[in-house]
C-alpha cells in the first residue's frame, strides 16, 4: 500500500482529502502545518506528498525547499494543493521542483488522477533498465506511455556494415543514437597531421555517437567496423525526447552511458604519463577485458598493427618493436595479425 503524506492547515479540507485518498486504497498520514509536515516526511518517507501552499509556521514553498535539500526526501513526488490559481504561483512551484499543482476546489477524480500519475512516474525512476537495446526500448515505452513495443522499434533502423566500413565520420551530421548489436568497431579522432587516436574499442552492447547529440554538434569522432557489424540506429528525435522530456528515463540512460567513463579516464591518464611498454601492455589488457569470451583459453585477437598503435598512442614502428620484445619475454605469441596473451600476470605488473 502506497503511503501519502497530506500537509494541510484547513481541518475540513484535510479531513475530506484524506478520506478520498483512504477510500482509494492509500495509507494516509496528515500534518496541520509545514513544520510538522517536514518532520513527518523525514521520519516516515512517504511515497508521495500533497502540500498546501498558504500555511502557518512554514508555507508550502518552504516545505518543498527543505525536503529538496535532504537526500532522503529529495526524490519524493510532491504535489502542491492551493486555492491560489495565479500563473505566477504555478510557475514558482514548478521551478522549485514540484511535480504537479492542483487548485481548490477540485473533484475526486482530478485528485486521484494526479496522485496515480505521479506515483507511476516515481516507479519508473526506481526501475532498473538493462544495458542493451532492450533497455532503451523499454525506456522509450515508459517515457512515452506506450504499451506496444512495435511502435518504438518501427522507428529504428538496423544496418549491417562490412569490415573497414565507416559507420560515420568526424564532421558528419548525427543521424541518431547508435547501438552495436554484434561485431567489433573502433571510435577514433584524427589529427590534422594524419595521425589517429583510438578513443574507444566497441563491443556488442555498447551505445555510441551520443556526445554530438547531447551537445547538438557534428560528430566529434569517427567510427569504423573492425569486422562485420550489425548496428541499430535510434532516431535523433527519440533520443532528444528521451533525454530532455523524461526526467526518469534520462536519469537511467545517463547511468547506462557513463558506465565506462572511469575506464576511459584511466586509459587517458596512462596515455599521458606511461611508457610505450606500459601503454602497450595496458592496451592488450583492455582488448582482453572487452572481447574475451570468458573461456579458460588464452585470449587471442586479430588486430592490425596500425589500430593497436593508435590505441597505444605511438608510431606503428615503435609498437612493432615493443610487441617483438613482449614475444621474446614470453608475454605474448604472434601469428600474423593475431596476438595471443600468454602471461597476463606479467602484463598486469608491467612497470612504467
Amino acid at each position: 500500500m502506497k503511503k501519502i503524506l497530506l500537509i494541510e492547515d484547513n481541518p475540513d479540507v484535510r479531513e475530506n482529502t484524506a478520506e478520498i485518498l483512504a477510500l482509494a486504497g492509500y495509507e494516509v498520514s496528515t500534518a496541520e502545518n509545514g513544520k510538522l509536515g517536514v518532520e513527518a516526511a523525514t521520519a516516515s518517507l512517504p511515497d508521495l506528498i500533497i502540500c498546501d501552499i498558504m500555511m502557518p509556521v512554514l508555507d508550502g514553498y518552504g516545505v518543498l525547499h527543505l525536503l529538496s535539500k535532504n537526500h532522503t526526501t529529495e526524490s519524493i513526488p510532491f504535489i502542491f494543493l492551493s486555492a491560489k490559481s495565479e500563473r505566477s504561483d504555478v510557475r514558482k512551484g514548478m521551478e522549485m521542483g514540484a511535480d504537479d499543482f492542483i487548485t481548490k476546489p477540485f473533484d475526486d477524480i482530478e485528485l486521484l488522477n494526479a496522485v496515480e500519475s505521479r506515483l507511476k512516474k516515481a516507479e519508473i525512476i526506481k526501475k532498473e533498465y538493462g544495458a542493451g537495446a532492450e533497455g532503451i526500448n523499454q525506456m522509450l515505452l515508459d517515457s512515452e506511455g506506450m504499451r506496444d513495443l512495435e511502435k518504438v522499434t518501427s522507428r529504428q533502423v538496423t544496418k549491417n556494415y562490412r569490415k573497414k566500413d565507416m559507420i560515420f565520420s568526424e564532421g558528419d551530421t548525427p543521424a541518431g543514437l547508435y547501438f552495436l548489436r554484434s561485431g567489433k568497431a573502433k571510435s577514433y579522432k584524427s589529427h590534422e597531421l594524419g595521425k589517429d587516436l583510438i578513443t574507444r574499442m566497441l563491443q556488442p552492447g555498447d551505445f555510441f555517437g551520443y556526445i554530438s547529440l547531447l551537445e547538438d554538434t557534428l560528430q566529434k569522432e569517427s567510427t569504423e567496423a573492425l569486422e562485420d557489424c550489425e548496428v541499430v540506429i535510434y532516431p535523433k528525435e527519440d533520443f532528444i525526447k528521451l533525454i530532455f522530456q523524461s526526467q526518469s528515463a534520462s536519469k537511467q540512460f545517463v547511468q547506462l552511458l557513463t558506465g565506462k567513463i572511469s575506464e576511459e579516464q584511466d586509459r587517458l591518464l596512462s596515455l599521458a604519463y606511461s611508457s610505450v611498454r606500459k601503454r602497450t601492455a595496458d592496451a592488450l589488457l583492455v582488448l582482453k577485458k572487452r572481447y574475451h569470451d570468458g573461456s579458460d583459453k588464452d585470449f587471442s585477437m586479430a588486430i592490425s598493427r596500425d589500430d593497436l598503435a593508435n590505441m597505444v598512442g605511438t608510431a606503428t614502428e615503435s609498437l612493432i618493436r615493443t610487441l617483438s620484445d613482449f614475444r621474446e619475454e614470453g608475454l605474448i605469441n604472434i601469428q600474423g595479425s593475431v596476438i595471443t596473451i600468454t602471461n597476463e600476470e606479467k602484463l598486469l605488473r608491467m612497470r612504467n
